[in-house]
């Protein structure tokens, strides 16, 4: 990380803060998540906040060695940092409060990229600060006071008030969200409730904590980790009649660390997916989900926007975006029969398996193979591997006392290490196989049975994946030297074991040389998952192709839907 205090908010002030953000939450996301009761009660609002950071700092950490790999001494200028931060956000927003914070990180880059200027001093943060409270508040269908957005507004109402330089600015818009957010029970009758201050709030707080230390070098008095009287700085953040919020371990929790609400109700289904699509489709898909429930929330813009609702029929929003445009990274939470969100009851505390499987899949065809064979799914999009915090919150929601995890990506080995390491420090056991393909995680998971041993599984599984030969057929995106020679833009690979074997300009044709390379070598079982882009002729080719000239030897064809290549192929 870049060294602290910066003076001015440029490139390197963005990264900076990015980083510290995401150290901050991942200290407090275990109490943020713990009073999370608003808009729903489901525990993971801290989570979902560290999650959309994360995303962030990885597009910024892109930009930085987008650069460093270029031939120019010259790095990345402030409008360059402040632009991956907002896509960052935007792509990896989770939740609520994370589509939230993506907003509010947008109206910042919005006025830190306005014109390319060098650097911004404080008069150019407080602009940044109230553009974001401002365009975060317009993107909400119907914003609630003593949320995350009446912190928000603090935050600028106080910055505008300041004068001087970016650490001066920075600490003015800190001190008036930490003011806000101790009001925030008494202008949500659920927080009082529950005795908590409103969590996405709480996050804002954190991350605004943060931006001190940017500016300052000091960590903000009340961040999570320091010493200080802040809003919430105990496990649970209860408030008292008068004296204002103090720490008391006795908030009633619910199994997944929520707290319980009575009497709260609301849809059945959180829906959130990335849209590609225009201004216009957009205000009108603002219009249709408003009326099919509630928490809407829309942002973004330049043709891509995140759409987070809550609702009773999932498949009439995600048929509202189909409408609108060009919706993917589709994901459909259900809060459950008996969720606070629901019911009002606390949900009764849920046995832990013994044994779970969770995999990386690089489409939703696989991902309803892999999830009917038992296994928890993470999906990779076409350029957007998952991040750690996402395989942690996957082998989470596993629920198993030993776990085993298929990165199902050579690219994705030391993210699923990283993700092990943190789990195993919540006293779950985790096993590692290095699958570096979908092909090869199917095959460990054919051979997987809970009732072994978990050392007997594990090692039978890593056999099978590593008895298993792989292969994809994709299209070269640019001219470049390969194993095989150059290849042209546009023409057809074939990657054997991740390295180019065969340049051609025909599926079907790379595809059968790629086969019987792989078959000369002997195999019993071939398995053919198939990209939406490949007709099933294709398939049909191939399969012919192992009837006739290899014996013995059996096909399995799956559709793999929208993934990052057009065949994958295995063999084992």
């Amino acid at each position: 990380m870049a060294q602290v205090p910066q003076t001015f908010f440029d490139a390197l002030a963005v990264r900076t803060w990015c980083g510290l953000a995401l150290e901050t939450l991942g200290r407090a996301r275990e109490e943020i998540d713990a009073i999370n009761v608003y808009p729903v009660a489901d525990g993971d609002t801290g989570t979902n906040l560290y999650l959309t950071v994360e995303s962030t700092v990885a597009a910024v950490e892109a930009v930085f060695a987008g650069h460093a790999a270029g031939s120019g001494p010259e790095g990345p200028t402030l409008a360059d940092a402040a632009r991956a931060m907002a896509h960052g956000a935007l792509i990896g927003a989770r939740g609520n409060s994370g589509t939230i914070l993506a907003q509010l990180l947008r109206g910042m880059a919005q006025v830190l990229a306005e014109d390319d200027p060098a650097h911004a001093d404080g008069q150019g943060l407080r602009l940044a600060l109230r553009q974001a409270a401002d365009s975060a508040r317009r993107a909400v269908a119907h914003p609630v006071e003593g949320t995350v957005l009446t912190v928000a507004s603090a935050a600028a109402d106080a910055a505008d008030g300041a004068r001087g330089d970016c650490g001066t600015v920075a600490r003015a818009a800190y001190d008036g969200a930490r003011a806000a957010l101790a009001a925030t029970p008494g202008q949500l009758p659920v927080l009082e409730r529950a005795g908590v201050v409103d969590a996405g709030g709480r996050g804002l707080v954190a991350v605004l904590g943060a931006l001190v230390e940017t500016f300052t070098g000091e960590r903000a008095r009340g961040a999570a980790g320091s010493a200080g009287t802040g809003p919430s700085r105990g496990p649970h953040a209860r408030v008292g009649p008068a004296a204002g919020p103090v720490v008391d371990g006795a908030l009633e929790e619910c199994a997944d660390g929520a707290a319980a609400v009575p009497g709260q109700e609301g849809p059945a289904f959180e829906v959130i997916y990335l849209l590609e699509a225009e201004d216009r489709a957009v205000e009108r898909l603002r219009e249709r989900l408003d009326a099919l429930g509630d928490s809407l929330v829309v942002v973004g813009g330049d043709g891509l926007w995140n759409v987070h609702v809550h609702v009773d029929d999932a498949g009439a929003a995600v048929e509202a975006g189909i409408e609108a445009g060009r919706p993917h990274r589709i994901r459909i939470t259900h809060f459950g029969a008996g969720d606070v969100h629901t019911t009002g009851a606390e949900r009764p505390p849920r046995e832990r398996a013994q044994r779970a499987v969770v995999a990386v899949v690089p489409g939703e065809g696989l991902a309803g193979l892999y999830t009917e064979a038992g296994a928890t799914t993470v999906l990779a999009r076409p350029g957007e591997p998952p991040a750690s915090g996402e395989l942690v919150q996957a082998v989470r929601r596993a629920h198993a006392r030993e776990v085993v995890l298929l990165p199902n990506d050579a690219d994705l080995r030391h993210t699923a290490a990283a993700a092990a390491e943190q789990v195993r420090t919540e006293g779950i056991r985790v096993a590692l196989i290095p699958t570096r393909s979908a092909v090869q995680g199917i095959a460990a998971l054919a051979v997987h049975e809970p009732d072994r041993r978990f050392d007997e599984d594990v090692v039978s599984m890593t056999s099978a994946a590593g008895a298993t030969r792989y292969a994809e057929v994709t299209v070269a995106e640019r001219q470049s030297w390969t194993m095989a020679g150059i290849c042209q833009a546009g023409d057809v690979l074939g990657l054997i074991d991740g390295d180019v074997a065969v340049i051609g300009s025909d599926v079907a044709e790379t595809a059968e040389t790629v086969l019987d390379r792989m078959l000369s070598a002997g195999g019993e079982m071939v398995t053919l998952v198939l990209g939406d882009a490949v007709p099933d002729a294709v398939a049909e080719h191939l399969e012919g192709r192992v009837r006739e000239g290899y014996l013995a030897v059996d096909t399995v064809v799956y559709r793999g839907g929208r993934q990052g290549a057009l065949l994958l192929i295995g063999v084992e």
